[in-house]
C-alpha cells in the first residue's frame, strides 16, 4: 500500500463496494457531490462486484461526469464478488492517508467526510458515528418495515444504532480507518463473507487500537424495500454468524445467537408439547408475545406518524427472529460439513 499524499492537507479515500445497486446508488452519488470537505482532497474509489444490472454503467457515467471534481476517481473490479474481497481490492489500491467505506445503498450527511477527518486529525485511528435507517418512499408499509428494522428488539443493539456521547466501541458502521490500522491488523478475512467488519474490528482491537464513536458523524442506511429482501438479508446474516463462529468465535457477541436459541426453543418446546408436556411452550410463547407487543408499542409511541400497518410489528419481529435463527441453524450444519471436509482450512 503505497501512500500518495497530495499536499500537507488531509487526503482521504472514500470507498464504495457495489453489487446490483442501480435502485439506490444514484442517491449516494448526490451525497458524494454534496460533501463539504474539499473535493480535491477526496479520492473516490468504486469497486464493482460483478453487477448484472446497470450499477457498473452508472458508476462509470458518474466518473466521466465528475473526473475533474475530485482528487482522483476510479472504478475497479472485484472478481471474487464478496464484500471482504471487495474491501481488499480497495486496500490494495487506495491512495489516501485514511479510507472511509460507505455502502452503495447508503447516504451521507453533507459534513460526513469533514467530521471524520476532524476526528482522525485529532488522533483517532478508527472512527465512525450514528447510522440510522431510512426509507426511499414514505408509505405505511415501508414505515412499518423501517420500525421493525430500527427497533432494538427487531434488529440489534449495535452501537451505531444508538446516538449519544463520544465513546469507545467494539465496531462502527461506515467507519474511517487510518492507513496504519491495516498495516498493523492486516487485510480482511475473505472467508467471513458477511461478518468481515466483526472479524476485522476484533483484530484491530487486539492490536490495542481504540475504535471511537462520535455522534456528530452521521450517515444513513436504506432499509430493504420489501419484506422478502429484508428476510433474505436476515437469513444470510444468521447463516454467516454460524460460519464465522468456526473461524473466529471471539469476534462475535453472544446476542448474535439469541435468534438461534429462540429457534431451538421452538423446536424443543414443540416436541415436549406433542409429548403431553406443554408448560414450557406456553411459558416461552407467552413471554415472547409479551415482549413483541411491548416493543411494538414502544416503537409506535416514539414514532411521529401512525398507521394501522403498525399492528403487524409483532408478526414482523417474529419473522425476522425465526428467519435469522433458521439461517444460523443451517449455518451450523454447513460449518460441521466444512470442518469434516477441511474446507475452512483451505
Amino acid at each position: 500500500m503505497n501512500a500518495v499524499f497530495k499536499n500537507e492537507d488531509y487526503y482521504i479515500t472514500l470507498g464504495v463496494i457495489a453489487y446490483n445497486e442501480e435502485e439506490n446508488i444514484d442517491r449516494l452519488f448526490h451525497t458524494i457531490l454534496e460533501q463539504t470537505y474539499d473535493h480535491k482532497q477526496i479520492d473516490v474509489l468504486f469497486v464493482d462486484s460483478g453487477s448484472t444490472d446497470r450499477t457498473k454503467e452508472m458508476m462509470t457515467d458518474f466518473i466521466d461526469k465528475n473526473k475533474d471534481e475530485f482528487g482522483e476517481i476510479r472504478l475497479l473490479d472485484n472478481p471474487k464478488k464478496n464484500l471482504p474481497a471487495g474491501w481488499n481490492v480497495l486496500l490494495n489500491n487506495y491512495h489516501g492517508q485514511a479510507i472511509v467505506r460507505v455502502d452503495a445503498h447508503a447516504e451521507m450527511a453533507p459534513d460526513f467526510i469533514e467530521r471524520n477527518v476532524y476526528h482522525l486529525k485529532k488522533g483517532d485511528m478508527v472512527c465512525g458515528g450514528y447510522r440510522p435507517n431510512i426509507i426511499d418512499t414514505n408509505t405505511p408499509w415501508k414505515r412499518t418495515l423501517l420500525l421493525a428494522e430500527s427497533s432494538v428488539f427487531g434488529a440489534s443493539i449495535g452501537d451505531f444504532r444508538r446516538n449519544g456521547q463520544d465513546r469507545i466501541v467494539k465496531t462502527v458502521f461506515h467507519g474511517a480507518y487510518k492507513r496504519e490500522v491495516f498495516e498493523k491488523a492486516g487485510f480482511f478475512n475473505e472467508k467471513c463473507v458477511r461478518t468481515e467488519d466483526n472479524e476485522m474490528n476484533y483484530r484491530i482491537r487486539e492490536q490495542g487500537i481504540d475504535i471511537w464513536f462520535h455522534p456528530d458523524i452521521v450517515s444513513y442506511q436504506r432499509t430493504r424495500e420489501t419484506l422478502r429482501k429484508m428476510l433474505r438479508q436476515k437469513y444470510l446474516n444468521g447463516y454467516w454468524i454460524a460460519i464465522t463462529s468456526g473461524i473466529n468465535m471471539k469476534c462475535l457477541s453472544l446476542y448474535y445467537f439469541v435468534p438461534f436459541v429462540f429457534v431451538l426453543g421452538i423446536i424443543f418446546t414443540t416436541v415436549l408439547a406433542c409429548l403431553g408436556r406443554p408448560f414450557l411452550a406456553i411459558l416461552m410463547w407467552s413471554t415472547y408475545c409479551l415482549l413483541a407487543v411491548l416493543n411494538a408499542l414502544i416503537a409506535i409511541i416514539f414514532d411521529k406518524q401512525k398507521t394501522l400497518m403498525y399492528a403487524l410489528l409483532p408478526v414482523l419481529f417474529f419473522l425476522l427472529h425465526v428467519v435469522y435463527g433458521a439461517g444460523t441453524l443451517v449455518g451450523f450444519i454447513k460449518l460441521i460439513q466444512m470442518k469434516i471436509s477441511g474446507e475452512l482450512e483451505k
